[in-house]
């Protein structure tokens, strides 16, 4: 496994990150696998190199950061891993159980350290943007968590390039501390992130770790034409309904296996592949809930792709609307 910066900043991660959405007891996602069931998927990231792992406070009500805080407690030691999670969601009743306010930042990052079961975490990350709050109160308020002591450094997910930079731009001129990550939907059946987004990143030293690499299993194979939906995920993923269904996705699958059968590899390996040759891509954010999800995972990093391959793989895209945010 290699590991990089996460871009300009001196926190060194995994080429992948190991994403803990697919973990967590009482879930009412049926694919996601409890505690227990999470451990071999946990220990075998762990040994193949994997010290990076993304979770959130939403995922499982709470239960994914559980089991990620129990499960690295006990097969690692806190100073070898990089935890992230994320901020955002609705966590309690009323108009202040969610956003980026003040007040439910201050009382989301204490939530989180204590279900993590740590004093800290390394990346304190805002899931999805606020219009509600003035940017100044919610870049203020992350910059004394990090003053704290409860976040060693900000990332940010799934947002326009205007409204990033506008965080970053009022971070800096306050001298507080700004993202170092951006988190955001990049997979082969969504590039629109290639227009603003990343040549942001790629220009101010960004860390980008795309979400939903697989497209949420769909360059694996678990969806077809005619809406036919091959695994649990797929017949049970509402969110993905609204993300992957167009005619022209089916048309990049369809290149992606030609290519991956002209290498014998499985389509996974070469799409995953495919992310982690882009520009200012850090490492890809993987789901598994089957072994060998991880180990195609682990595979990919060491698969080069020619140009004629890459050319192929992103011939049949088609412009999308903006998805993800």
């Amino acid at each position: 496994m290699d590991y990089v910066n996460l871009g300009t900043a001196g926190l060194r991660v995994s080429r992948l990150c190991l994403g803990m959405m697919s973990y967590g007891n009482h879930s009412d996602r049926p694919w996601v696998l409890d505690e227990a069931a999470a451990e071999p998927f946990v220990r075998a990231a762990l040994d193949a190199g994997i010290t990076f792992f993304d979770t959130a406070d939403t995922y499982s009500k709470g239960h994914s950061e559980i089991a990620t805080g129990r499960l690295l407690t006990k097969l690692t030691t806190r100073e070898e891993v990089v935890i992230a999670t994320k901020v955002f969601m609705p966590m309690t009743p009323g108009e202040n159980g969610w956003g980026l306010s003040r007040k439910h930042l201050f009382a989301a990052i204490d939530a989180s350290l204590q279900r993590l079961g740590t004093d800290y975490v390394d990346l304190y990350q805002i899931h999805r943007f606020d219009p509600r709050v003035p940017i100044e109160e919610t870049m203020g308020a992350l910059h004394e968590i990090v003053l704290q002591g409860k976040a060693r450094y900000l990332g940010a997910s799934s947002m326009y390039a205007w409204q990033f930079a506008k965080a970053n731009f009022i971070a800096e001129r306050n001298g507080w501390h700004r993202f170092v990550s951006m988190q955001n939907h990049y997979n082969l059946l969504y590039r629109e992130e290639e227009r603003e987004m990343l040549p942001l990143c790629l220009d101010q030293g960004i860390g980008v770790i795309p979400w939903s690499p697989l497209a949420r299993g769909m360059l694996a194979g678990n969806r077809k034409r005619g809406g036919v939906k091959v695994t649990t995920r797929a017949q049970t993923d509402t969110f993905g309904d609204t993300l992957y269904t167009e005619e022209a996705d089916f048309d990049v699958v369809d290149a992606l296996e030609r290519v991956a059968a002209a290498r014998d590899l499985p389509p996974a390996q070469v799409a995953l592949a495919w992310l982690l040759q882009r520009p200012g891509v850090t490492a890809p954010i993987i789901g598994a809930t089957k072994l060998e999800h991880l180990s195609d995972a682990v595979a990919a990093t060491t698969v080069e792709l020619s140009s004629t391959e890459i050319a192929e793989l992103e011939a049949p895209y088609r412009p999308h609307r903006i998805l993800g945010h």
